[in-house]
């Protein structure tokens, strides 16, 4: 599982490409599945890509990240990666 790092006091932003995944089809929706602890502040998506902008989070705490995808030609699929919140 791929893990990022992000200090509890950042805002950042996380971006998905499901290009190679799509193989031509596009991205209708995207839902972002957050715990609690860390906060998802906004979202946006292209017809390739999700982003996620996170805030918060516990130093030392590691939070699952799942970005949820469904496309024009109706697949629906997930990626999860981690974030572990470090104090910089």
């Amino acid at each position: 599982m791929t893990r990022k790092t992000k200090d509890p006091n950042a805002t950042l932003d996380f971006v998905v490409d499901w290009t190679a995944w799509l193989d031509g089809d596009m991205i209708s929706a995207v839902t972002w599945m957050v715990p609690v602890g860390i906060t998802k502040t906004t979202q946006n998506n292209t017809d390739s890509t999700a982003t996620v902008w996170l805030s918060g989070g516990s130093a030392k705490a590691v939070y699952p990240i799942t970005c949820r995808v469904s496309t024009t030609a109706g697949r629906i699929e997930d990626f999860t990666f981690e974030i572990l919140c470090a104090e910089k």
